[in-house]
């Protein structure tokens, strides 16, 4: 899964891949995979996303309501 929602919110905070793997506790390697979707995050992670960004987890995962 890629997740553009996380790489516009990144954008818009300034934040690098380094800076968001640091506050995750992972390498950024990791966490670069996990953006081009080659990986996954995990429930925690995008948990811990959401709360830096203030917004809900639908919104990082881009789910749509029909």
């Amino acid at each position: 899964m890629v997740y553009p929602n996380i790489r516009a919110e990144m954008k818009r905070c300034n934040l690098t891949i380094k800076e968001l793997a640091q506050y995750l506790g992972l390498s950024s390697v990791s966490v670069s995979l996990k953006l081009r979707g080659k990986r996954e995050f995990t429930l925690s992670e995008i948990e811990k996303i959401a709360d830096l960004f203030c917004c809900s987890l639908d919104y990082l995962v881009g789910h749509k309501v029909k």
